[in-house]
């Protein structure tokens, strides 16, 4: 079972200096579909410090300090150039390549290497896992999904190679097997049922190692493991509680381990991240909240209506309350999961401090289905090398690419160019 870092597996010398030590960066690529009601995202003026964050952003609002919204930023591969319809798919296989997809239903799909998979294939080495690819809604890797583009345009937004995407794990059980099995399938199986069988956790068949480390431990390690598997413990709980509690209609057996309730679902996904990143098993991921173009309503805040259907609100000021509702919502979860980075204490500050933390969509106005002028949030101060707490205004149509080239260096991975960018943020430090 995978631990966080404590201060006994350092050198002595390590030890006497862990206050110094430098944590290790991680990078997290979040996406939302159909674009956001801009009035209410927006801080407005120039480049500064942030004020008061406008409606949608408030969940945000006490890690405000880690916060830097950036206004003019464009993915010009998600527009048209030529290929006509088909908004949607381009704008999820555009976000982190910055490559245009050729329109195809077919096998032949076509993009091109996204930006947290460029940074895994150069720091993978360094974890377990090289990246995680998490998200809420399942997608298909085949067939027509939007306007002659192939579903697995729509459903995904991490690419390895310009003709692979890699596709997201949506069942928090498989996640957390993944996270902390040993690898070996057979083993994994047998295990699992010995656990269901006795209706014990993971860590009661490593209690004994658990208690003899603890005595060779100082007071702050053994704070550290206490908070360490008391979190493993209740997330597996949960995903056990989420297990039994499916109801699934007659004649159908649902995915077990996937809550009936979306808040819930994206509650224990981002948990398991936090985790992921908490005992170093990776240091890239991509999450999506829903695939691009989805349909999905959300009665648990009053909206019965379709997510799509309410971005093309054509102005209607109903729509667009119950569109800014649904931005409000995913920008709760998201806050739910910074807030959990800030509290936990690592070397040189907190795990946020020594995080980057990227929020948006390939698309401005849903309505408008336009590609300029993202909504795009990074949170976190990359290991003290990002200066927060500011509104950026940028030139228009400023390549979003650019930013990833800038997220790159800070993770320390050479590359001269990234799908089309044309170089650097300066301002970011």
């Amino acid at each position: 079972m995978a631990l966080p870092l404590l201060e006994a597996m350092l050198p002595q010398s390590a030890q006497a200096a862990t206050s110094a030590k430098k944590a290790p960066v991680r990078m997290a690529f979040f996406y939302v579909p159909n674009g956001v009601h801009l009035p209410a995202w927006h801080p407005g003026g120039k480049t500064g410090p942030l004020g008061q964050l406008p409606e949608t952003l408030q969940p945000l609002t006490s890690v405000k300090d880690h916060l830097s919204v950036m206004t003019g930023l464009t993915c010009d591969k998600a527009r048209p150039n030529g290929d006509g319809a088909g908004d949607h798919a381009r704008s999820a296989a555009a976000f982190l390549t910055g490559c245009q997809p050729r329109k195809t239903p077919g096998a032949d799909i076509k993009a091109g290497i996204s930006v947290d998979q460029y940074a895994a294939q150069q720091v993978g080495k360094n974890t377990r896992f090289a990246s995680l690819e998490l998200g809420c809604e399942r997608g298909a890797q085949a067939g027509n999904c939007d306007s002659g583009y192939s579903c697995a345009y729509s459903s995904n937004i991490a690419w390895s190679s310009e003709n692979t995407p890699v596709a997201k794990e949506v069942d928090p059980r498989l996640v957390f097997d993944r996270l902390f099995g040993n690898g070996n399938n057979v083993e994994m199986a047998e295990t699992r049922q010995r656990r269901d069988r006795y209706q014990k956790s993971i860590l009661d068949f490593v209690l004994e190692e658990a208690k003899t480390l603890q005595t060779r431990l100082g007071v702050k390690d053994q704070q550290k493991l206490d908070e360490y598997f008391t979190g493993v413990r209740e997330i597996e709980k949960r995903v056990e509680l989420a297990g039994r509690t499916v109801e699934a209609p007659k004649g159908f057996t649902p995915p077990t381990g996937i809550p009936q309730d979306y808040a819930d679902h994206i509650k224990l996904m981002l948990d398991m991240l936090v985790l992921a990143f908490q005992s170093d098993q990776t240091r890239v991921a991509s999450f999506m909240f829903a695939n691009e173009g989805s349909n999905r309503s959300y009665k648990q805040i009053n909206v019965p209506e379709g997510h799509h259907d309410l971005s093309h609100h054509g102005k209607d000021p109903g729509k667009q309350a119950k569109l800014q509702l649904i931005n409000r919502f995913h920008m709760e979860q998201f806050a739910y999961f910074v807030e959990k980075l800030r509290s936990i204490p690592e070397a040189g500050g907190t795990v946020l401090d020594n995080s980057m933390l990227l929020y948006g969509s390939g698309i401005s106005d849903g309505d408008r289905h336009n590609h300029d002028d993202l909504p795009i949030l990074l949170v976190g101060r990359g290991g003290g090398k990002i200066s927060s707490g500011r509104h950026l205004v940028y030139p228009e149509n400023t390549p979003l690419n650019n930013l990833f080239l800038s997220m790159l260096d800070v993770m320390q991975v050479p590359v001269h160019s990234l799908g089309d960018s044309t170089g650097r943020l300066n301002n970011l430090a």
